[in-house]
């Protein structure tokens, strides 16, 4: 439980952070700050929706982080061809 977070945006990672990247970071986040690893069944709904909730907080803000010297996530998706 000891690792840290890692940073997930640019220039940190080269790509965009996956869905499985941002759970995990929220996994530790939870873990971190709960002091449990894996929590106790009486435990667990709650722990669980921490983790989801942080994850949706996390992609907000990833969404919505704007780097300088970089296009936007959103900018950067490729434009539909017809």
């Amino acid at each position: 439980m000891c690792r840290s977070i890692k940073t997930l945006r640019p220039p940190a990672m080269a790509e965009e952070a996956t869905a499985d990247d941002i759970r995990a970071a929220a996994l530790q986040y939870v873990r971190k700050v709960s002091g449990f690893r894996a929590p106790a069944a009486h435990n667990q709904e709650v722990f669980d929706r921490a983790v989801e909730a942080i994850a949706r907080a996390t992609e907000e803000l990833l969404d919505g982080l704007e780097i300088r010297g970089a296009a936007s996530r959103r900018a950067e998706a490729p434009a539909p061809t017809t």
